[in-house]
């Protein structure tokens, strides 16, 4: 019986560059019989999805739906039989398969995550999964390294596709669908919100923990506050020095090239945007810790982030993924428990408020994706190749499929610091 490993085809080529791009350029050496039990699982699974699988062959698997288009078979399997998860996004990547729309696949994909890998296999995920390398662990020195190379990629690249407001995160809209206008409105809606729930006002000392570009800094010291702004990111720093320049508010904010653990003071508030995510497990007890020591009693901190569920966090923790390796190095998302177990044992921090609001990040990576593929030109003119779009373009299709199949959430958390009695 022929089967479309055994189909000649021709995949799409690309011009990718070897040096830049290894691991997409060489096809992994499989085992016969590890591409045959791959085959043998990927079809079972894509038999129950809600989805198309179109092989070169012109085999079809799956009970219909969004479509993935296989080029290349061969390749597609021995890449996902040696490395799982970061093979199928290689394989995106080199143009092994496409789909007519990527993240309505990618959604089927993310709402089926825990049961795709049969439970014999989840039991012995320590055996096939790759371990997260220990050059990634959010050490002082290791977390500048993997800031580094996702934000000073260039503020030019993040331009392109992010509104006026430079916000790189979670907007609130009033409703749905979003349109790019309103976009630069729901990312002060946001900022606003958080800003409100720290009770930022006239006087009020200020942390902020991921600088960002700046714009949560500004607003705040528009407010009357003295803002305090933490990044590790040389290209957001001078970046958001000269915005804050710009706004007339030098006299209000001071943005330091500073990790964390190193910050000293004491504020009335401390806001912090999805810069958790870039912590890691091993020292969210550190992080949260600090927080607590940098806050008067009384203070309060608002917090923006992305979870996911419990349950899958613990069993991908140590887990090397495709979004670790080409995206955010030593990342991790926590689960709304693990947040509350690490404030609830190492801090002083109690949650008095938190809601969640996932479908407005799936719009406002939609938003962002649109427009990614729309300058795709300038983003070339700016010496990114065509591997780097169609990364990009994962990253983007497969954040928003996390939000969009519920896999995903965002929470804006207000914690309020306890007053101890003497």
């Amino acid at each position: 019986m022929r089967t479309a490993e055994s189909c000649p085809v021709e995949t799409p080529r690309l011009d990718t560059d070897p040096d830049s791009w290894p691991d997409v350029v060489t096809r992994p050496d499989a085992s016969r019989a590890r591409t045959a039990v791959t085959r043998a699982v990927l079809r079972r699974a894509l038999e129950r999805l809600p989805l198309q699988a179109r092989f070169a062959d012109g085999t079809r698997v799956g009970l219909g739906g969004p479509v993935i288009d296989i080029h290349d078979p061969a390749a597609f399997h021995a890449r996902i039989g040696t490395t799982g998860l970061i093979g199928f996004g290689e394989s995106y990547m080199a143009g092994e398969w496409d789909a007519p729309d990527l993240v309505a696949a990618l959604t089927v994909l993310a709402g089926n995550a825990a049961g795709l890998i049969p439970a014999p296999l989840q039991k012995l995920r320590g055996l096939w999964a790759l371990r997260r390398p220990d050059m990634q662990r959010n050490t002082p020195t290791g977390a500048r390294d993997n800031i580094s190379r996702h934000y000073d990629l260039s503020n030019d690249l993040f331009a392109l596709f992010l509104d006026d407001t430079l916000s790189y995160s979670a907007a609130l809209f009033r409703g749905f669908p979003a349109t790019w206008d309103l976009l630069p409105a729901a990312q002060h809606r946001k900022i606003d919100r958080l800003l409100d729930l720290a009770e930022v006002g006239p006087g009020t000392r200020l942390l902020e923990i991921g600088t960002g570009w700046g714009e949560l800094a500004i607003r705040g010291a528009a407010r009357g506050a003295h803002v305090t702004s933490l990044t590790l990111s040389r290209e957001q720093r001078d970046l958001a020095r000269r915005r804050v320049r710009e706004a007339g508010l030098d006299d209000r904010v001071d943005i330091e090239l500073c990790d964390y653990r190193e910050a000293v003071g004491t504020y009335e508030a401390v806001v912090s945007v999805e810069m958790i995510e870039a912590v890691g497990e091993e020292f969210w007890p550190t992080y949260f810790a600090t927080l607590d020591a940098l806050l008067v009693p009384g203070g309060r901190v608002a917090l923006q982030a992305i979870t996911m569920p419990h349950d899958r966090m613990r069993a991908s923790r140590d887990t090397f993924t495709w979004i670790q390796k080409y995206i955010f190095p030593g990342g991790l998302l926590p689960s709304v428990e693990a947040v509350e177990d690490v404030t609830r044992e190492h801090t002083r921090l109690r949650t008095t408020r938190r809601d969640a609001f996932g479908h407005h990040y799936a719009e406002t990576l939609r938003l962002w994706r649109e427009r990614f593929t729309e300058r795709a030109d300038e983003v070339a003119s700016l010496g990114f190749d065509e591997t780097f779009r169609r990364m990009w373009t994962f990253y983007l299709a497969y954040s928003e499929a996390g939000f969009r199949s519920g896999y995903l959430d965002v929470q804006q958390y207000l914690f309020t610091k306890e007053v101890t009695i003497p």
